[in-house]
C-alpha cells in the first residue's frame, strides 16, 4: 500500500491497540490455524473466524477500501470452510 494512512484509521488502531483486542484476534486466527492443520474442531473454529473475516471486510470498506483485496479473499475462504463444514452444522440449523 504504502503512504501514510488516513486519521480515522490511525485513531481506529490507537484505540483498538489501547485494548487486548488485537491479541485476542491473534490468538482466535492462531487457534483457527491449529484446529484446521490438526482437523480438530474445525467447523466450530470456522464460525469463529467468521466473526474475523466480517470485521476485516467492514474495516476496509469503511475506513480503507484501496486493501479490500485480501480481506475478500479471507472472507471467501471462510465461506468454503464453512460450506466443507456444512454436514457438521446440519443438526443446528434444522428447524
Amino acid at each position: 500500500m504504502g503512504g501514510e494512512m488516513p486519521d480515522s484509521v490511525i485513531a481506529f488502531f490507537g484505540a483498538v491497540s489501547s485494548s487486548y483486542t488485537l491479541k485476542l484476534v491473534a490468538i482466535v486466527e492462531i487457534l483457527a490455524g491449529l484446529s484446521f492443520i490438526f482437523n480438530k474442531y474445525g467447523a466450530l473454529m470456522a464460525i469463529i473466524l467468521m466473526s474475523v473475516s466480517v470485521n476485516a471486510v467492514l474495516f476496509h470498506a469503511t475506513l480503507l477500501p484501496e486493501g479490500i483485496g485480501p480481506a475478500l479473499a479471507l472472507l471467501i475462504l471462510n465461506i468454503l470452510a464453512l460450506v466443507g463444514y456444512k454436514d457438521k452444522y446440519k443438526d443446528i440449523l434444522r428447524p
